[in-house]
């Protein structure tokens, strides 16, 4: 009995290291952006290194008949999006206030919403709706400036909080619709696609940079920052896959508990009341996400 309790809190444990994982991830990433590194490229090499952990650990799913088995286009699609949402993330908590891009990140589940009625074809319960206002009036308090008709985002790094939790949401969806790829593939391809759009978004960069500027130690924050990113990966897809979606929503907001905590204390960032009062409407939304379906 106590061997089975044990074993049963892993997939608790394994989505609050998760959690924690995002929750502090902004810190490295802007010590690399303050080194020189923009976010651009500590992405690409970041996930570079995870992308070539994740081939060695499972390079016995590489066959290409399980790839191209008439759903290879999701996964492609799959990879596409992620390479997105990703460098957005990464993007909006380097150059904006860390809460207020989380917040808007969190908005996923609304996008959710409509994503899957249109892929999944999945209709709304009335707690869809109570998302849907929710979400919408979190975001307007988040958003909305004195002397402004109409709230938008006021920022680079809100902007790529929203644009990161539309095409996060986006993911999840292609990744429930795609159901002839195992959790290997879809990894894999989540993995390589935020290396190649990390890569494209660097060559957009006005300031090349060259590996040979890049000192040990800052190589050695770079492969720690990839090797937390594959483990996130490999414990949310666990946690995930064991743990119940009610309880999953719940224990993924622990992410924002880190980054409230962390932003605070190591970045001097504190939010507005309003800021506040908006962020919990939209954790409030997520709390009922897991519950928009009509049965």
């Amino acid at each position: 009995m106590l061997v089975e309790q044990k074993y049963s809190k892993l997939p608790a444990l394994a989505l609050l290291l998760g959690a924690a994982i995002w929750g502090t991830v902004w810190l490295p990433y802007r010590m690399l952006d303050q080194a020189g590194i923009g976010g651009e490229y500590a992405t690409t090499i970041t996930y570079f290194f995870a992308l070539v952990l994740g081939l060695t650990l499972f390079s016995n799913r590489l066959r290409l008949t399980k790839i191209f088995n008439g759903e290879a286009h999701l996964l492609l699609w799959i990879a596409l999006f992620a390479g997105i949402a990703n460098i957005a993330y990464i993007l909006g908590v380097i150059h904006g206030e860390i809460m207020r891009v989380l917040f808007l990140f969190y908005l996923a589940p609304l996008w959710t919403i409509f994503f899957a009625r249109i892929l999944l074809n999945e209709r709304l319960s009335v707690y869809g709706y109570f998302v849907i206002a929710m979400s919408l009036m979190g975001a307007a308090f988040i958003l909305w400036q004195p002397g402004q008709s109409f709230p938008l985002p006021q920022s680079y790094g809100d902007w790529m909080g929203l644009l990161g939790g539309f095409t996060f949401a986006l993911v999840n969806v292609l990744v429930r619709k795609d159901q002839a790829h195992d959790v290997a593939l879809k990894s894999i391809a989540i993995w390589l696609g935020i290396t190649l759009v990390g890569f494209a978004c660097s060559l957009q960069v006005s300031e090349p940079l060259s590996v040979t500027d890049i000192g040990l130690d800052l190589w050695m924050l770079l492969l720690a920052v990839g090797l937390m990113m594959f483990i996130s990966s490999l414990v949310l897809q666990y946690g995930l896959t064991y743990t119940s979606a009610n309880r999953a929503v719940v224990i993924l907001l622990f992410e924002l508990v880190v980054a409230a905590v962390t932003a605070y204390f190591l970045a001097n960032e504190a939010m507005t009341s309003r800021e506040w009062i908006g962020g919990l409407m939209i954790i409030s939304a997520a709390l009922f996400s897991s519950k928009v379906n009509r049965v």
